[in-house]
């Protein structure tokens, strides 16, 4: 098998967002292949889709009803084999999203499960009895707020489901499960899909003795240890591996919740035969006020030393063991040049910044739609918003418990909120920013007219052209796929500093990440630079706000 996807830099779509071609104001497969030709000229290797499986749409497609048929919604599934042939054609891989922690409650396997306890489907979920005063089994919290079970009044017993009550949890420990799973992902694989971004698969090992957590005086239910991490975990990606993504030459990325990086070199150390690359979040909750009941939504300011100190220990920790998988934007995160950056006054000296920073790690970077563009945070109203997540978390934290005020909810929704990434893809200042004809499912960032693909091809020194740039240097230089990573100024407040190493190379990356203008000594003739976000960048002492470069030394 090839390594190709070190190389490789990945391109997320988010396909009912990014491009609509009959009207209905949701993006679909012929909306890919009608812009491959745009991926193609951004440089990009690897296109990851987010689900486009049929589905009742109660998390947006991460609620599979269907895994083996495409979603009306999307297309058809004829539509799929052509825009595999035609992303190959163009030498572009597909990844496609593989959801199995958990189904849709529409799922056939679920509506036989839940008809009597003595279904032959029955364990193909969990299923337990109340406490005896009629509660919860145990007191594990939903991701999208509340109890992690429904009652179901059929049987008289609860459910367990880690995300919407519509997402019931599949049992793995079923080996049933596990191969209608596994000729599944053969399935597609066989149609030419080229590796999986894997879905809360930290999640599909439960601790089958269902413990409670210790909870503080007040609160119901807590998300914690016990929701990844289970004990079979390894051994259950390891059958996979053996079963399935041995037989072909394919990527694999897991979403890892709850990893550290001990736990990311089990995953990915290549003697063990399980993923090639996880994605981690700690590095997204660097502006995150930590034990707050409020969650993800209790803010605190950005902080670049904490941020260059979670990305260099992952880089030290998978430097000669596993992969890293590189990103700070996916469908599930805000946009980066509003969360952590200046979206107005230096957006696109902001967004080559933290492109430089990121693209020149060790990894393989990935890249959300949009991102190319520097697309921003939309800041809507509350009602505008779609997310189930949003719509819970309010209910919980702002109606139910007052734990935060509605405008508080509101800023930290503006910052942190997943709807951020999901806006239209903006192509164009047209109406609805290009994306479709019809009424968009979403509203569209009002800053379209000014940030949009069609602008920024026009213009050389655009954020697109940078991309372009960072992806070619990707390809042309070794050094930025094996060269050794070290930080330098690793307590500085402002810029963010390091080298990359290997026999032959070097390269020296450096951004300043604030909107001070700094000191900063520019190595000596024997450099290069090959990129900088400034026309004049390296004729200085100075860094200017959000300035970046990297500079390369033969040796």
């Amino acid at each position: 098998m090839t390594e190709w996807w070190k190389k490789a830099v990945v391109y997320q779509i988010y396909p009912r967002s990014f491009y609509d071609t009959n009207g209905d104001g949701i993006g679909d497969l012929r909306g890919i292949m009608d812009k491959l030709d745009y991926l193609k000229t951004l440089g990009i290797d690897c296109i990851w889709i987010s689900p486009v499986y049929d589905s009742p749409q109660d998390d947006n497609g991460y609620d599979i009803r269907d895994y083996r048929k495409i979603d009306k919604m999307f297309g058809t599934n004829e539509d799929m084999d052509r825009l595999l042939d035609e992303a190959h054609a163009r030498g572009i891989k597909i990844v496609m999203d593989l959801v199995v922690n958990h189904t849709s409650d529409e799922h056939a396997w679920f509506v036989e499960s839940r008809k009597s306890k003595d279904n032959p489907y029955r364990d193909f979920y969990f299923w337990k009895d109340p406490k005896p005063d009629g509660t919860p089994p145990n007191n594990w919290g939903s991701m999208f707020s509340g109890s992690a079970w429904e009652y179901d009044e059929t049987t008289g017993q609860y459910y367990l489901h880690y995300f919407s009550k519509k997402q019931p949890d599949l049992n793995w420990e079923n080996e049933k499960v596990r191969k209608e799973i596994y000729d599944m992902m053969k399935f597609w694989m066989d149609k030419g899909v080229d590796g999986w971004r894997m879905d809360v698969i930290g999640s599909i090992s439960k601790f089958l003795d269902f413990p409670d957590y210790e909870l503080p005086e007040g609160q119901k239910y807590d998300i914690g240890k016990y929701h990844a991490n289970g004990p079979r975990l390894h051994a259950f990606i390891q059958e996979m591996n053996r079963e399935v993504l041995s037989k072909y030459d394919c990527m694999t990325v897991g979403e890892a919740i709850g990893s550290d990086v001990e736990i990311a070199k089990k995953y990915t150390g290549p003697d063990r035969h399980e993923l090639n690359m996880i994605f981690n979040f700690e590095h997204m909750d660097v502006d995150t006020k930590p034990g707050s009941p409020a969650g993800k939504w209790a803010l605190k300011p950005f902080d670049l030393i904490e941020l260059k100190q979670i990305l260099s220990r992952w880089q030290y920790a998978l430097a000669d063991t596993g992969w890293n998988a590189l990103y700070f934007e996916n469908h599930d995160q805000a946009r980066v040049v509003s969360r952590w950056g200046n979206d107005t006054t230096y957006r696109a000296e902001c967004a080559k910044a933290f492109a430089t920073i990121l693209h020149g790690l060790k990894g393989t970077p990935f890249i959300y739609q949009g991102e190319e563009i520097g697309m921003v945070n939309a800041a809507l109203e509350l009602e505008e918003y779609d997310d189930i997540e949003i719509r819970n978390a309010y209910q919980e934290l702002v109606l139910e418990n007052q734990i935060m005020t509605k405008d508080e909810f509101l800023t930290a929704v503006r910052k942190k909120g997943r709807d951020n990434a999901r806006t239209p893809m903006q192509w164009d200042s047209g109406p609805n920013a290009g994306f479709t004809t019809g009424k968009p499912w979403l509203k569209v960032n009002a800053r379209y007219p000014e940030i949009n693909v069609a602008k920024a091809l026009q213009d050389s020194n655009s954020i697109f052209y940078y991309y372009q740039s960072l992806i070619k240097l990707r390809h042309t230089y070794d050094v930025f796929t094996d060269g050794r990573y070290e930080l330098l100024m690793p307590d500085h407040p402002h810029l963010y500093v390091y080298t990359r190493e290997n026999e032959s190379e070097k390269l020296l990356v450096a951004a300043n990440l604030s909107e001070n203008t700094v000191s900063f000594d520019q190595p000596d003739d024997n450099w290069k630079l090959l990129l900088g976000n400034y026309e004049d960048t390296g004729t200085s002492t100075l860094f200017r706000p959000y300035e970046a470069a990297i500079y390369y030394l033969e040796k």
